[in-house]
């Protein structure tokens, strides 16, 4: 059963929801609220998935309003009425599980909630398209073959089977993958082990899975 608190300022569309978890196989809805301070406030379970509306009439910060409810226990889905790429980077970089505009349907909505549950991210292509234009200047610029080992790399596979997958040699991808160390530190973030590059991959919100390597 997963548990679901909903941090909206829309109080029709908090309704609807409920209605709709009244009938929805395998969720529950734990709390409700028009802000991150109301749900902290409230007695709620402290894990499970939230939905965080991205702005809020109190005029807090997304990425901050993310922290809080991940620092709180949950794994957080951001919805928003308008892609907004520079809040989807922000707030993904933040520890949002995914970024889902509202124009989906509730069927959408309910396997986003189901991918989150069990860990995975929600990739959407509005998420894609924010990341990949996100010009933080604290955001190195790497090339499409950088990024592609980097991705590979990061998300699990050897270095000689990313090469592999890149049809590159293995003296090739180690080049590119010293590049992308040294782009970082000069970028001010340090990177030199597998689990340093697999955090910067989820902080600047690259895919896990890169159409370069064939995925």
């Amino acid at each position: 059963m997963i548990d679901l608190v909903v941090v909206d300022d829309d109080l029709m569309l908090r309704e609807g929801l409920r209605g709709w978890l009244a009938g929805a196989s395998g969720m529950r809805l734990a709390a409700m609220a028009g802000t991150v301070d109301d749900l902290l406030a409230q007695p709620a379970p402290g894990s499970g998935v939230a939905l965080l509306d991205l702005m809020l009439r109190d005029g807090s910060d997304p990425a901050t309003n993310v922290v809080r409810l991940a620092d709180a226990g949950y794994r957080v889905l951001v919805i928003s009425v308008w892609p907004d790429e520079r809040w989807a980077a922000a707030t993904f970089a933040a520890g949002a599980a995914g970024y889902l505009t509202k124009d989906h349907d509730l069927d959408a909505l309910g396997a986003a909630i189901r991918q989150v549950a069990a860990g995975e991210t929600v990739y959407t292509p509005e998420l894609a398209f924010a990341c990949l234009r996100d010009e933080r200047p604290n955001r190195p610029v790497l090339s499409p073959r950088e990024r592609a080992v980097l991705v590979g790399y990061a998300s699990g596979l050897t270095l000689g089977a990313t090469a592999r997958r890149l049809g590159i040699r293995p003296e090739t991808a180690k080049t590119y993958l010293d590049r992308v160390k040294a782009k970082y530190r000069e970028a001010g973030r340090p990177t030199y082990t597998k689990l340093d590059l697999a955090n910067r991959v989820r902080e600047d919100g690259l895919p896990v899975e890169s159409p370069e390597l064939g995925t």
